[in-house]
């Protein structure tokens, strides 16, 4: 079963490492040649740290040369307590942290922003509303040591590591990379003539605008603190990005969140097992 019809639960531990909401919208060049004054007026008393930054792109291939592309304007807003950032450039504004306090209190912290770019800027639209969640689970923080991912984990997002005679001490790194197409989900499981691509790679086509990059597997986290040792525990890395594409009016973007927070929770619910489920604290 890749989707659960299971009423959303709340967790006492949350595995969710980031959580990103990006909006794109049809190219602002003034949001890139102007700073935004009044947006940041708007959003200060949450947002009150400021920076802007030039993000460099890679180079476009014209002709079969590699041409460099301009850098983009990217504003950075941050919460007093740095749990909390925004990003505006010229193409997108997105909320991330990484320290997920649950949906209603992300759905809070993103409503001023999102009503104050709408209202100041005016987009045509969104092309694409997006909602990731980088679910790590470490075993040590659950005291889960000697429990196999097979206990903790559906097959469908297992691949080789759910064969029962596979030991995971032979396993060094093992993933599975899967794309959905969402829509109400009424239909629990994948019919085979929806599988578009079998094995360890899979997508399935379930007719909607809303689609499911899923990313799952085993592997040991890095760093970006220079000379910084590896980290030794071996973690299960559970990395959904959902997103509604085609054309959403501006005063839809909300409900259009809430539709891919519901889709994150029947996907997230549908990949773990009760033994998971209790050591998070249901």
């Amino acid at each position: 079963m890749l989707f659960s019809d299971r009423p959303r639960t709340h967790y006492e531990k949350t595995l969710a490492h980031e959580v990103i909401c990006q909006l794109r919208f049809p190219t602002i060049l003034s949001i890139n040649n102007v700073e935004p004054a009044d947006f940041q007026e708007r959003i200060r008393e949450d947002f009150p740290q400021y920076a802007r930054k030039q993000d460099v792109l890679p180079p476009q291939i014209v002709n079969g040369k590699p041409e460099p592309q301009p850098p983009v304007t990217n504003y950075h807003f941050l919460s007093q307590d740095g749990r909390w950032k925004l990003n505006l450039t010229k193409d997108f504004i997105a909320l991330s942290t990484l320290s997920y306090p649950g949906w209603e209190e992300f759905a809070r912290m993103l409503d001023k922003p999102l009503a104050a770019f709408i209202q100041l800027y005016k987009p045509a639209y969104f092309q694409r509303v997006g909602l990731r969640y980088l679910n790590i689970v470490s075993r040590t923080t659950l005291d889960l040591e000697d429990v196999s991912w097979r206990e903790l984990f559906t097959p469908a997002y297992l691949g080789p590591m759910a064969e029962a005679d596979l030991s995971e001490d032979r396993v060094v790194n093992c993933a599975c990379d899967t794309q959905f197409k969402l829509e109400a989900l009424a239909e629990a499981d994948v019919d085979g003539d929806r599988l578009l691509s079998g094995g360890v790679d899979t997508q399935l086509k379930l007719d909607s605008s809303c689609t499911a990059k899923i990313h799952a597997g085993i592997g040991r986290l890095k760093t970006n603190i220079p000379n910084a040792p590896q980290d030794p525990e071996v973690k299960f890395i559970f990395d959904m990005d959902l997103s509604m594409g085609g054309n959403t009016a501006c005063g839809l973007a909300a409900a259009a969140l809430e539709t891919l927070h519901g889709h994150s929770s029947r996907v997230f619910e549908g990949a773990i097992t009760d033994r998971l489920r209790d050591a998070m604290g249901r």
